[in-house]
Formats: C-alpha cells, sequence, structure tokens
C-alpha cells in the first residue's frame, strides 16, 4: 500500500508539472490509473447506480485531497486557478518549484562533510552519502573533497542498538510502538506502549522521548534497556506532540543534564572524567580520592552508577539511597 501511494503521489505531481493549463479534478481523475481504479463503484453497488456513484465520487474527492495535501507538504507549489466558467483547476508551476542554484565555498562543504562522516551506521549512512553526491551534482566545487578537508576529525555518533532504526522509523511516520523496558531499578523488563517523538544522544547513549500510555504522561527511555523487538501498535496519536525544543528539554531533564541542587561525591583519582568536568568544585583527600561537588538533577543516580566501585555519594542522602537501591538491582541481576 506505500508503494501504491508513493507512486499515486508521483503520477500526480508529473501531471501537475507537466501541465501549461489548470487541470481540472475531473481530468486528473481520468489521467491517473489509481483514480480511476478509486472511482468505480464497487460490485455491491451495480443494482443501486446513483448511489454507487456517489460513493465512487466521495471515494476519489479524498483520495485527491489527502494526495493534494501530501504534496504540498513535501514542498510541492500547487497553485488553485478558477477559470471563466467557475471550474476550478491545478497546477505547479516548474518556475515556482525550481530551487536555487547551490553554491558552497571550502568551509562550508567541509563542514557538511564532517556532518556526513558523523553518520557511519543505520540508514542514515546512505542518505547522508546521496546527499553530498546531489550537492555535488548541484554545484559542490570541484576542487573541494568534503570528506578529506579535515581529515584528523573523525566525528562519530554510535548506533549500536538494534532499537535504532525501527524506533526513528516510528518517529518519522508518528507511529505508536510497544518494547519491553527494564529500568535500572528492576531486575526484569516490563511492555511499555510508547508514542514515539524524537530520538537524542547524551553522553555517548541513545534516548527515547514520547507519550507513554500505560502511565499517561511523557517520558524518556534510554535505548540499551529495551530489550527484544520494536514492534508497531496502530496508528495515530492519542497525545498531542511537543516542538522540538520542548521534547530536546525533557530528553535532556531524564538524562541528568538540567540541575538545581549540588551533589557532593568521593571520586577515585584518574577515574570519571566526565563527573570532572562537570565539577564545580573539586578537593584532594589523599589515598587516590578526590571531593567533588557536582550539579545535581534528574537521572545523576543512573549516571553514577555506571562509574562503579570509583565513585561514593557523600550527600544527600536521598541521592546516596537511590544509587545505592540501583547497584543493589544490578547485583541481583
Amino acid at each position: 500500500m506505500a508503494i501504491a501511494k508513493a507512486e499515486r503521489l508521483m503520477n500526480l505531481a508529473l501531471c501537475l508539472l507537466g501541465t501549461r493549463r489548470p487541470l481540472s479534478k475531473r481530468e486528473l481523475r481520468d489521467s491517473i490509473e489509481a483514480y480511476v481504479e478509486a472511482s468505480r463503484p464497487d460490485k455491491g453497488a451495480a443494482s443501486r447506480p446513483d448511489k454507487g456513484a456517489a460513493a465512487s465520487d466521495d471515494s476519489f474527492n479524498r483520495m485527491f485531497e489527502r494526495d493534494k495535501d501530501d504534496l504540498r507538504e513535501l514542498g510541492l507549489v500547487i497553485e488553485t486557478v478558477e477559470n471563466i466558467d467557475g471550474e476550478v483547476g491545478y497546477l505547479a508551476r516548474r518556475g515556482s518549484n525550481r530551487l536555487p542554484p547551490i553554491t558552497l565555498d571550502a568551509e562550508e562543504a567541509a563542514a557538511l562533510g564532517l556532518a556526513a562522516k558523523v553518520w557511519q551506521q543505520a540508514r542514515l549512512a546512505g542518505a547522508a552519502s546521496g546527499a553530498l553526491q546531489k550537492l555535488r551534482a548541484a554545484g559542490l566545487p570541484e576542487d573541494v573533497d568534503p570528506y578529506e578537508a579535515h581529515g584528523a576529525l573523525e566525528p562519530r555518533i554510535p548506533v549500536h542498538e538494534a532499537a535504532f532504526e525501527p524506533l526513528m522509523l516510528a518517529c518519522r511516520d508518528r507511529r505508536p510502538v510497544v518494547f519491553d523496558y527494564r529500568k535500572a531499578s528492576a531486575a526484569h523488563p516490563e511492555p511499555r506502549h510508547v508514542e514515539p517523538w524524537a530520538l537524542e544522544c547524551w553522553r555517548g547513549h541513545w534516548y527515547l522521548a514520547g507519550f507513554d500510555r500505560d502511565r499517561g504522561a511523557e517520558r524518556v527511555f534510554r535505548l540499551s534497556r529495551i530489550t527484544g523487538r520494536v514492534r508497531s501498535r496502530g496508528t495515530g496519536f492519542t497525545a498531542p506532540v511537543p516542538d522540538v525544543v520542548t521534547v530536546r528539554e525533557t530528553v535532556a531533564g531524564w538524562a541528568g543534564e538540567i540541575a538545581d541542587r549540588s551533589a557532593l561525591i568521593r571520586l577515585r583519582c584518574g577515574a570519571g572524567f566526565p563527573l570532572r568536568a562537570k565539577a564545580t568544585r573539586v578537593r584532594d583527600l589523599g589515598d587516590g580520592w578526590d571531593e567533588l561537588e557536582i550539579p545535581y538533577g534528574h537521572g545523576l543516580d543512573a549516571w553514577l552508577v555506571e562509574f562503579g566501585p570509583d565513585v561514593v555519594v557523600l550527600e544527600p542522602a536521598e541521592l546516596r539511597a537511590d544509587v545505592v537501591d540501583r547497584l543493589r538491582a544490578v547485583a541481583k541481576g
């Protein structure tokens, strides 16, 4: 069905781009095979020709309006023109749908090359490579190699989780999903029904922000804690999707990036460099340990657990208790 719709949209776009005059609904209906099929009355309407014709007209009209909206959402500029007889026609002028020439200097090409090198895994690697090829064809300077401009820099965004690609597609298509998720403090995974909003990478880990249907609230899930396969569940979201900024703030908060307090920890010398980078105060305790004051926000307990025996929480007491609980859960398996 997805292929059939894509073919229908392509045929409609070609008709609108290829015409020199506005085409009416009737003309488009007779020119595109999918519309001809949609306009045919079903077998059950053979004994009711009037009702069958009306039903086929409604089916075509709904399909055409959806396709027209989809093309406009994809960026095609479709004009609606009324002729002297009052009949409405449609066309997409080539001048209105032609991109201006693309010119890039050496610095801009180098920036694009670095961005493309970030994605070396999953489906986005091919998309990044294809985008650079199109830019080359559209005017990327021939004497500039975007991959070699800054060869010493090797940016990477690792994508090791099998859940990344299906969740990326679910976010794009606004499709609810279900997966088994194991919280850091739980011994066994639980099924979660989620309306996915966006994927974010924090401290080398991927997180999914979305609406948890079971809990009736927004939640953030770390992809490395998703077990098994991500399955699609129906279509349509039941909760409004926040804008990009709001989603990123949510991910940042659940990942421990937003802090409103301070915590005091002991850290083994020569360990925990990400924690040291966050520290607002460091004091040498001797015997191979330092005392650090670091920002404390939601998710800090999960981050501290990752450093294992190299970290000891001194205060506040609730953070120490949360870390101890997580460590006990890990020990129990």
